[in-house]
C-alpha cells in the first residue's frame, strides 16, 4: 500500500511536465524522476520484508467473565534485522466493549496499537474486553502493518488467529474472592463476618479466653487440662440446603446502566447481573459446606437442579448459568413455588432473584411467596435500577423533568409497600442497585447463616 510521502513525491511528475511546456528543456527529466521513483518504490517495498518475519500470538482466558473487564495481551515477535514501528490491529468477538487501562494504547486506538519495535525483539500490547451477554463468541484475525526504511510503502498482513470463546457469569470474581480469603482481606471485597467465629453450635477450634468472650462458650474440660481459660470457637451447622429460584421472565430482559468509577458506562440485562451475583453466592455457600440448587423458571419450569455439596455440584451449576436465555413471556411464580415445595421438603434458605415492575407482578410475589414460611426461610432479592433514583431525587427545572420525577417517586413507594408487607408476612427482603447487587446478597446469606436461621 502506498504511503501519503508517495502520492506527495508522485505529484511532481505533473508539476514538471506543466513546466515543459513552458521550458522544453524540463521534457527529458519527466521519465527519469518516475522511474527512479518506482524503482526506490520497489526497493522500499523489498526492504519492508515479508510477513514471515513476524510471529503473533493472542493470549486470552478461554472462559470469559461476564461483566467484566477481561484481558487480552497480543504477542509481537519481530525476527526483522532493523528497527519498526507496527500497527497492529485484533477482531474481538462483535458486540463486546473495548475497554483499556493503557493511557498510550487508548491515544493509539484500540484494541490493539502502535510500537516501536527493535530488531529481534517480543513486545506485547494489551487491552481488555467487557462481554455483556453469555454464550459462544469468535475472535476474528490480528491484523499487522509496517511500512519500508523510506516510508514510500506500507505493507500489510492477516493472520488466522480467530479463535472461539465462552462468556460465562462473572468467574473473575470468585478468583478475586480465593486470593482475598488466602490474604485474610475479604474486607476489601465487601464480605463481612465471613469466617463467622463465635457463633452457631457446630464445634469449630479451640483459643485462649478473652474478657470479650460470652461464659457460654468457656470450655471447661480443656481450661481444666491447660490450667487457663480456653474458649471454643463455633460455626454454624454445615450441609444446610440454599436454594435458589431464577426468573427469567420477561421483565429481566430489561437493561440496566452502568458508570464505573473509572468513567467508561455499559449496558447489561438485568438477568445478567442477577446470574453473576448467583455464581458468587453458590460458590461461598457450596465453601461453606452448604448444599446449593437452582429453580429456573419463566411461564414454565425451564431447569430444576437439587441441592448438594461440593465442587462437582458447584461445576455443574455454572454450566446450566451458562446456558440460560431469558424469555418473552411472564413469569409464574405460582407455578414456581409450588413445584419447589413439593420436591424440597427439607427446611432451607429460599433465594427468590426477581423484579418488581409491574402492578401484575407484585399482587402474585404477594399472594405466592409467604407460603414458603414457615417450612422454609424465604428471601426475596430484587435488583433495583439506579435511573429510579437519580430521577427521584434530582431537582426539576422543566415541566418534563417534574412528571419523571413524579412517576419514579411513585414507582419507588409501591417498591417499597410491597417489600414491607412481605415482611409483615414472613418474607426476607433484600432490594440493591445492580451494582452492590452480589456482595450484598452475600452478606445477607452470611448473616443468616450466622443467626442459625436455616
Amino acid at each position: 500500500m502506498l504511503t501519503l510521502r508517495w502520492y506527495a513525491l508522485a505529484l511532481v511528475v505533473p508539476a514538471l511536465l506543466l513546466v515543459a511546456a513552458f521550458v522544453p528543456v524540463v521534457t527529458p527529466l519527466v521519465p527519469i524522476y518516475a522511474f527512479g521513483l518506482l524503482l526506490i518504490t520497489w526497493l522500499d517495498r523489498r526492504s519492508a520484508g515479508s510477513a514471515e518475519q513476524f510471529s503473533l500470538e493472542r493470549h486470552n482466558d478461554q472462559k470469559l467473565s461476564l461483566g467484566v473487564a477481561n484481558p487480552v495481551t497480543l504477542e509481537i515477535d519481530s525476527r526483522a534485522v532493523r528497527p519498526l514501528t507496527l500497527i497492529v490491529r485484533d477482531e474481538p468477538p462483535i458486540g463486546m466493549a473495548i475497554t483499556n487501562t493503557s493511557e498510550e494504547l487508548k491515544l493509539k486506538g484500540v484494541p490493539g496499537g502502535r510500537l516501536f519495535i527493535s530488531p529481534r525483539e517480543t513486545q506485547n500490547l494489551p487491552y481488555h474486553i467487557r462481554p455483556v451477554k453469555r454464550g459462544d463468541f469468535q475472535f476474528g484475525d490480528l491484523n499487522l502493518r509496517w511500512g519500508g526504511p523510506i516510508g514510500l510503502y506500507v505493507r500489510q498482513a492477516v493472520y488466522k488467529m480467530s479463535a472461539p470463546v465462552k462468556v460465562y457469569p462473572n468467574i473473575y470474581e470468585i478468583r478475586r474472592y480465593e486470593l482475598l480469603v488466602q490474604r485474610d482481606q475479604l474486607t476489601e471485597m465487601g464480605l463481612k463476618n465471613v469466617r463467622l467465629r463465635g457463633e452457631g453450635t457446630a464445634f469449630e477450634s479451640l483459643r485462649d479466653y478473652t474478657p470479650d468472650d460470652p461464659y457460654r462458650t468457656i470450655n471447661w474440660k480443656a481450661t481444666a487440662r491447660r490450667g487457663k481459660p480456653i474458649s471454643t470457637n463455633y460455626e454454624p451447622e454445615r450441609s444446610q440446603r440454599v436454594v435458589i429460584l431464577l426468573d427469567v421472565g420477561r421483565m429481566m430482559r430489561s437493561v440496566i446502566r452502568v458508570d464505573d468509577p473509572d468513567g467508561e458506562a455499559w449496558n447489561m440485562a438485568k438477568v445478567d447481573f442477577v446470574i453473576n451475583s448467583i455464581l458468587l453466592l453458590s460458590y461461598v455457600a457450596s465453601r461453606k459446606g452448604d448444599q446449593v440448587g437452582l429453580l429456573v423458571f419463566a411461564d414454565q419450569i425451564m431447569q430444576y437442579i437439587p441441592p448438594a455439596p461440593g465442587n462437582a455440584h458447584f461445576q455443574k451449576l455454572l454450566e446450566a448459568m451458562y446456558a440460560l436465555n431469558s424469555q418473552p413471556v411472564e413469569a409464574d411464580y405460582a407455578r414456581a413455588i409450588t413445584y419447589l415445595r413439593a420436591k424440597q421438603k427439607k427446611r432451607s434458605l429460599v433465594i427468590l432473584f426477581t423484579d418488581l415492575s409491574g402492578t401484575r407482578a407484585s399482587e402474585k410475589l404477594l399472594s405466592n411467596m409467604p407460603r414458603l414460611a414457615p417450612q422454609h426461610v424465604p428471601l426475596l432479592v430484587t435488583i433495583r435500577d439506579p435511573v429510579l433514583d437519580i430521577e427521584a431525587a434530582q431537582a426539576p427545572t422543566q415541566s418534563d423533568a417534574l412528571y419523571r420525577r413524579a412517576v419514579a417517586e411513585q414507582l419507588i413507594n409501591e417498591r417499597r409497600l410491597l417489600l414491607d408487607n412481605l415482611q409483615r408476612r414472613g418474607v426476607l427482603t433484600l432490594d440493591v442497585d445492580a451494582a452492590h447487587l452480589s456482595v450484598d446478597v452475600v452478606n445477607r446469606y452470611l448473616q443468616l447463616k450466622r443467626r442459625s436461621v436455616i
